[in-house]
């Protein structure tokens, strides 16, 4: 599967509008997309998943690896596969877009702001470009796609102001209704606002898919995958709550993965695991403090099952969980811990842990790379536990992360399923 990556000059530039009406606009043209975000991110990728109808690969060299994010990158399936940059083309302090392009010798397509340049539209494309020697990264910008640019002689003189080179891809018209509500943690969720989809059409229209395709090229292969050896199986909460998942999970562990809902009440399936992944509990505190869920799982918790939570997930395992309107409610109590949303992020950064103990979820010792990006703090007991040292990050105390309690694990750490950070989970 040949691809592309929508690279920004700056957060903030309309790459995910861009990424949306790129997508559209090559189904439009007899392509079948695959949508992809560089980075860590979840909450990007649920909107190319509601635009698309299929699940966004997520593509980090840090979280999972090169071969890891090349492994992940070939588990797409189409014919053009657009990958979404992450803030500024160069941006980032381990991994940024042009990291990912290099990763995967793919070509770019810069995404500039043009609402009032034309010839600084091919200045700017021309500097990002050269830029790539300038740092030693080795990357192509083969083309500009125009974000908030007027048709007319808007269009003809940005696609006349570029170098040789350097190819006008199209552009997306200025309008209010390609603009995504947010809060937070960024976007709202593809699922409760997605982008208009007549707009994304009109928008589509003025996007050369063709040019695109033609420029898109195809990714060095990967080794194969590594399978995991156990057969064990592993319930996961899945719910508007917890829906910080990755793909990359069901792809490793398929069939022995059961999903469940904390936020209906769900019973918690029979199962060798537990993962809470990450999400929004502080938007459903009250409904998840009356769900006989976290009671099932503070009872299979005490009875020694493994259970994993991440960011929200170890907010909900926690004793109670203090909204940002001052409600305080009672969560599982698995952990000593009081968690409390503040107005604004705590962290936001990748991140690297050194196992200080054995736990359920990782050997004394080993290392474990992953990201947080959370906006509630924790206070912990004065004798609680940690199964990981800080190496990079802020972690939950600033040196410690991991809070540990039974067979229980919760860490503001999210983790990539392609570096193989959940089979020791379910080694038994």
């Amino acid at each position: 599967m040949k691809g592309v990556v929508l690279g920004g000059t700056a957060s903030g530039v309309g790459k995910t509008v861009a990424a949306l009406a790129t997508m559209r606009a090559l189904d439009a043209a007899g392509y079948e997309p695959q949508p992809a975000k560089a980075g860590p991110d979840f909450i990007d990728p649920s909107h190319h998943e509601a635009v698309v109808g299929k699940p966004s690969r997520s593509l980090d060299p840090w979280l999972a690896g090169e071969e890891g994010t090349r492994r992940t990158y070939h588990r797409g399936e189409g014919d053009v596969c657009v990958v979404e940059g992450m803030m500024g083309l160069y941006d980032g302090t381990k991994v940024s877009t042009a990291r990912v392009a290099e990763v995967l010798d793919l070509p770019v397509v810069l995404v500039v702001d043009a609402k009032a340049g034309m010839q600084s539209v091919g200045a700017t494309a021309l500097g990002f470009k050269q830029y790539a020697d300038h740092v030693g990264v080795d990357i192509d910008v083969a083309g500009v796609l125009a974000q908030r640019a007027h048709g007319g002689r808007h269009a003809d003189g940005i696609r006349e102001a570029l170098p040789d080179d350097i190819a006008y891809l199209g552009r997306v018209p200025p309008t209010p209704d390609l603009e995504i509500p947010d809060r937070h943690l960024g976007l709202e969720m593809g699922t409760e606002s997605p982008v208009d989809a007549d707009a994304l059409d009109a928008a589509a229209e003025a996007i050369d898919a063709e040019a695109i395709a033609d420029i898109a090229r195809e990714p060095p292969a990967a080794t194969p995958e590594r399978p995991p050896e156990s057969d064990r199986t592993l319930a996961v909460a899945s719910d508007a709550a917890f829906c910080f998942r990755y793909p990359s999970l069901r792809d490793r562990f398929a069939d022995r993965i059961a999903p469940f809902s904390p936020l209906a009440g769900d019973p918690v399936p029979d199962a060798d695991a537990v993962y809470l992944p990450g999400g929004y509990p502080e938007l459903h505190a009250e409904t998840l403090a009356g769900s006989a869920t976290l009671d099932d799982i503070a009872d299979r918790a005490a009875d020694g099952l493994p259970v994993y939570g991440e960011c929200g997930g170890l907010m909900a395992l926690s004793e109670s969980l203090t909204t940002a309107e001052g409600d305080r409610y009672e969560m599982a109590g698995v952990l000593p811990a009081a968690v409390e949303m503040r107005d604004r992020y705590q962290a936001l950064d990748h991140v690297e842990l050194t196992a200080s103990r054995d736990s359920s979820v990782a050997p004394a010792g080993s290392r474990r790379r992953g990201h947080e990006f959370h906006y509630s703090s924790a206070t912990v007991d004065g004798d609680a536990t940690f199964a990981f040292d800080v190496e990079r990050g802020d972690g939950i105390d600033g040196d410690h992360d991991g809070l540990t309690e039974y067979a229980t694990v919760g860490t503001y750490c999210h983790v990539h399923p392609a570096s193989g950070a959940f089979d020791y989970l379910l080694s038994g």
